[in-house]
């Protein structure tokens, strides 16, 4: 989407010229004093705000796709003609304001347009729905169910001693000290409260019986449910090493561990990172941001290769060589002790602080005691309904089948959670929607981004425009003739473009 500025400080509300408001894209300007887009598409006009209310990205840089726009930075979607939010991961509407053409101008009220509150009824509706997990899936799910207009009882199990939070930012912009801890929670404790939705962090189920439709907590309290949303989430894996139980050996799930890591980081000089997934490099750049020195240690022969493709695994071992980190490729850890970890080439790495980042596994426990269908993860169907009546699964525990692959995938993502948790709200509702969404992620590294649509578990050939050393490409998966999954790096609108064609590719 090509974005026009206009004059610096022009206020739509006293009009702005039509003929200059080209089909298709969008002007930037304000409303009285409030940043904000006039935007032309499909022969109408509409003025919404300019900035994302995810992570504040310009909107003027993203698409347009028929009534919607999307963001450049993390693909979340917005209604031009309401301002409502359309996916995650932002859940704020935009403000909308009602724009009139007179005389070849056009003016946009000061007033913004006032959302409608949605109450639903029926008879169908379950009376309680009860959400296991407070990661990105079941928050998404339980403001999702009040976005509907659900009246019925929210409650929200956490094992998490927090409130949801952010976990993405815990292994980057938190871990590096550059965002603050009162950026972290996604929602205040007013704010559930408000919403009315029972909200019980640090709170672990036991037991889920569906015949009866009740579970229990570890307190032995017992709860009924109408509908029930597992989103239990994952754990990391402590990998089997003499000394992976010291205290200095760490693991990043939750905002607590990354704050037990910020601790030891604080007085550390030296850091062994065991992985080169997404979750170990990402701590790599964030404690070499603190000072700390970085050695990576992966059997592997590139980082996230298995991922991205030897081009850009070649991209990320040059971002981090550059910024000092020490990679230590086809090798293992195979012992640790107080002051130095030991490799199978019989290399002595010293530190004073392990992080460990070779992956979760998912926690289907719950599910597997109460008897549902259980393969690598909970299977669900298209409607993200697991084999047993009125419970759902959604976020890192769901297996579901993919329209574009006709595979059933299981993703480990952000915003594939929360969209998860989207649908599977409405469809606790009696919507009906299939889950079809697009997968999306995105990981930041220093000052380099690479986003990714699709999935591509693995492929015969890759499509590579641009340079990946210079930090500018565009990096296409294919798979028997099929595109599967696009990453990018400096491309964020194509990114974009990429994901609404995916969107296009389903059967």
């Amino acid at each position: 989407m090509n974005a026009k500025s206009s004059s610096p400080g022009s206020d739509f509300s006293k009009g702005f010229p039509i003929a200059d408001i080209p089909e298709g894209q969008v002007v930037s300007g304000n409303v009285a004093g409030e940043p904000a887009l006039l935007v032309s598409q499909g022969g109408e006009l509409f003025a919404i705000g300019a900035t994302c209310t995810h992570y504040g990205g310009a909107l003027a840089e993203g698409l347009l796709v028929n009534d919607t726009i999307r963001c450049p930075l993390h693909h979340a979607c917005f209604n031009l003609r309401t301002g409502q939010v359309m996916w995650p991961p932002a859940f704020n509407d935009l403000r909308a304001w009602p724009v009139e053409c007179r005389d070849g101008k056009a003016f946009v009220g000061a007033q913004p347009l006032t959302s409608q509150t949605a109450h639903l009824t029926g008879v169908d509706l379950p009376a309680t729905v009860v959400i296991v997990g407070g990661g990105a899936a079941g928050n998404a799910a339980a403001e999702t169910l009040r976005r509907e207009g659900y009246q019925g009882q929210i409650t929200m199990l956490s094992v998490d001693r927090s409130l949801p939070y952010d976990r993405p930012n815990l292994s980057k912009d938190y871990l590096a000290g550059t965002a603050k801890p009162e950026w972290m929670p996604l929602r205040s404790q007013s704010f559930y409260e408000e919403h009315g939705i029972d909200l019980r962090a640090d709170t672990r189920v036991t037991k889920i019986n569906p015949a009866e439709r009740t579970l229990v907590l570890s307190d032995g309290t017992r709860l009924g449910y109408d509908a029930l949303l597992l989103a239990t989430g994952a754990d990391p894996i402590r990998p089997d090493i003499p000394g992976s139980d010291l205290p200095h050996v760490r693991m990043l799930r939750t905002w607590a561990d990354c704050d037990e890591l910020i601790e030891y980081a604080q007085t550390a000089q030296r850091c062994v990172v065991i992985g080169a997934g997404f979750i170990g490099l990402e701590c790599a750049a964030a404690l070499r941001s603190r000072g700390l020195a970085v050695h990576v240690v992966s059997p592997a022969a590139r980082p996230l290769e298995h991922v991205l493709g030897a081009k850009l695994g070649d991209m990320i071992r040059e971002l981090h060589e550059a910024h000092g980190v020490v990679f230590h490729l086809g090798a293992s850890v195979v012992g640790i002790d107080a002051n130095q970890v030991t490799l199978s080439n019989h290399e002595k790495l010293d530190a004073e602080l392990v992080v460990v980042g070779i992956g979760v596994r998912p926690n289907v426990a719950l599910a597997k005691d109460a008897g549902l269908t259980e393969d690598r993860g909970v299977v669900v169907d298209e409607y993200l309904q697991t084999s047993a009546p009125r419970i759902y699964a959604a976020g890192d525990i769901a297996r579901w089948p993919d329209p574009r692959t006709r595979n059933m995938l299981r993703i480990e993502h952000w915003v594939v959670a929360e969209r998860q948790g989207v649908v599977a709200a409405r469809n606790i509702l009696g919507h009906r929607q299939r889950f079809d969404a697009v997968p999306f992620f995105w990981t930041q590294q220093y000052d380099l981004t690479v986003r990714y649509v699709g999935h591509a578990e693995r492929w015969d050939r890759e499509e590579i425009t641009g340079n990946p050393l210079a930090h500018d490409c565009t990096v296409t998966y294919w798979q028997d003739g099929t595109k599967l999954a696009v990453a990018t790096v400096g491309r964020d609108l194509e990114s974009l473009r990429a994901e609404v064609g995916l969107e296009g590719s389903s059967p």
